[in-house]
């Protein structure tokens, strides 16, 4: 994106495992023409486009949480004044890590990897981490997905036409590392998936679940928000959507979530024509 002045609000979108920047075309035309300047956050080793992350898999191999929020953060501290960030599945817990540290004014984690205080590990969520965690070399490689592991993991709320439409559009190789971060995290003092839950002066969280979803489910989420409400008075809200999986921002229903993003962010004041002037830079 080349440089440009703009008085609209920013939206940084971040994406999670298996997926690539460009899985956010759909929200970032959306929120543009409801006066948002978006834009979509790269991970550390990911090519332009999907197509050629697929063929460039070792790029993003061996990058854990830690260094792929870091590079995120470079990102927006581009702009000249805090973005909302909006983050899918590991790009959830992404977006809980930065605005921990107060980089963004908000955050929306949809479908989220859990941080770290979470006891919740439901069987459904084991099997889909089950393609990484189960070779320990894993942690230093990319590793992709059959399309019946991420009809397990993605797809499983939407028709079988779909599914095999949004493997083929969508699915490329992520590094396996993240995954054993927080399968391990419990473990670990320093804990790459430890969020600041207890900052109080943080803009707010809005924590959104999928019904149906394999890899990060309902109770999972819902038990991420109680570690919140316990840490910190800092507003964090919870909403489900009925009859959807993890693939719910990528599938056809994505626009009943973006809409409702776009909801809750003015009801919490952040509209789009209360941005200022500042440079964008290519992200």
């Amino acid at each position: 994106m080349s440089s440009e002045n703009t008085t609209k609000m920013p939206i940084v979108f971040v994406h999670g495992l298996w997926l690539h920047a460009e899985s956010w075309n759909p929200w970032i035309e959306f929120f543009q023409e409801n006066g948002y300047h978006a834009i979509a956050a790269s991970w550390p080793g990911d090519s332009e486009t999907t197509e050629a992350t697929r063929k460039n898999a070792d790029d993003v191999a061996g990058y854990g949480v830690t260094a792929i929020a870091d590079h995120i953060a470079k990102q927006i501290e581009k702009l000249d004044r805090k973005p909302i960030l909006i983050g899918h599945s590991f790009g959830g817990i992404l977006v809980q890590n930065l605005l921990g540290r107060d980089l963004a004014a908000a955050a929306i984690a949809i479908d989220s990897a859990p941080p770290k205080g979470v006891p919740e590990l439901p069987l459904s969520a084991l099997k889909s981490a089950f393609p990484v965690l189960s070779n320990p070399l894993n942690f230093w490689r990319a590793v992709s997905l059959t399309e019946q592991q991420f009809r397990f993991g993605f797809t499983n709320a939407v028709s079988e036409q779909e599914a095999k439409e949004l493997y083929a559009k969508y699915a490329m190789p992520a590094p396996g590392r993240p995954l054993f971060e927080a399968a391990t995290a419990t473990l670990n003092p320093n804990a790459a998936t430890t969020v600041n839950v207890a900052n109080a002066t943080r803009g707010p969280l809005l924590l959104i679940s999928g019904a149906e979803d394999n890899t990060a489910p309902p109770a999972m989420v819902k038990s991420a928000l109680n570690l919140y409400h316990r840490k910190s008075k800092a507003v964090t809200e919870f909403k489900e959507f009925e009859n959807r999986g993890h693939s719910l921002v990528l599938d056809r229903g994505w626009r009943e979530l973006a809409e409702y993003s776009l909801g809750w962010l003015r009801s919490k004041h952040l509209r789009s024509e209360d941005g200022v002037r500042m440079p964008i830079d290519k992200l």
